[in-house]
């Protein structure tokens, strides 16, 4: 019979693409992880995988293997949330991954309603870019992800995880409330050559941006790059820059900024996404209402669940 967890090394290479990132994964050395694998060539009495420059490239038989290991860790999962479901009381540990602005707004309320109604509960959150996060539950290092969508735009398809739609988050042009700012902006078109404050390249929402801005007929002149919201409200608040703000940011508190309608009247998409063999775990289950009850009242949205990547 083969070993389950030799089978999950090979799940696990075919995922993360290089031995080096599934020890790091699963605090192992490179070659203790290249030891088992060439153990489960020999079990197998098959050719698995061959050398590709510094890499490994997985045979057909490779491939195969690591699909049906892939099912495998589905029905381990699965196994786990009936045994779980079959108790009275909720517990265990729920990892979750959250980007910023909705860590913000609605993750405060919903682990204080997990705490007083789940005592027994552990609820992990580590802040994670949302296709970061994504990766990460079909990894299976988190069991829940807290995502975003922005209009017009799609993420990869994760035929393994699904999606509930957890909010619907308006998008505007921020200014400083002060008439005497030295940056100001009465709309979009008028923040031409303006300074600009926009997240990373690389992420889906500077690329929405970029593409809004582009839409309205000029290149925006992008002087302060961060992740950090916060940041972003500072520099717009004191007339240092114009930019692009969620609603869910001010998490029901009273905005620091001006806000400016844009065209179209925008609006992203956030849901959550678990695997689809672990989404009925009794923790899952209980994070998902818990969150979707922490959404702000003009910002809810009825969930839906489907396959991650469906446009919003």
């Amino acid at each position: 019979m083969l070993d389950i967890r030799k089978l999950r090394l090979l799940h696990e290479l075919r995922i993360r693409g290089t031995v080096t990132a599934v020890a790091a994964a699963l605090s192992y050395s490179p070659s203790s992880v290249s030891q088992q694998l060439a153990a489960l060539e020999r079990e197998t009495g098959v050719v698995l995988l061959v050398k590709s420059g510094r890499r490994l490239q997985f045979t057909p038989q490779g491939e195969l293997l690591a699909l049906r290991a892939a099912e495998l860790m589905d029905a381990l999962d699965a196994a786990e949330s009936a045994v779980a479901g079959s108790g009275a009381t909720v517990s265990g540990v729920v990892r979750v991954a959250v980007f910023q602005s909705a860590a913000h707004a609605i993750l405060p309320a919903a682990i204080d309603a997990l705490a007083r109604d789940y005592p027994a509960l552990r609820v992990e959150v580590t802040e994670r870019e949302p296709e970061q996060g994504l990766f990460e539950v079909s990894a299976r290092d988190f069991d829940l992800a807290v995502a975003e969508q922005y209009p017009g735009s799609t993420r990869p398809l994760r035929s393994d995880l699904d999606r509930a739609e957890l909010a619907a988050d308006s998008i505007h042009l921020a200014v400083s409330t002060d008439a005497n700012a030295r940056i100001r902006a009465a709309d979009l078109s008028s923040a031409a050559g303006l300074p600009w404050v926009l997240e990373p390249v690389g992420t889906v929402s500077r690329t929405w941006a970029v593409q809004l801005c582009r839409a309205a007929g000029f290149e925006p002149d992008v002087r302060f790059e961060t992740a950090d919201l916060v940041t972003h409200i500072r520099l717009i608040a004191s007339g240092n820059a114009v930019g692009l703000l969620p609603g869910l940011v001010w998490a029901g508190g009273r905005p620091d900024v001006e806000l400016l309608p844009l065209p179209g009247t925008p609006r992203r998409t956030i849901f959550t996404s678990a695997r689809r063999a672990a989404a009925t775990s009794p923790g899952v289950v209980a994070v998902r209402a818990a969150l979707t009850a922490a959404v702000p009242a003009d910002h809810a949205r009825h969930p839906r669940t489907r396959t991650v990547g469906s446009d919003a």
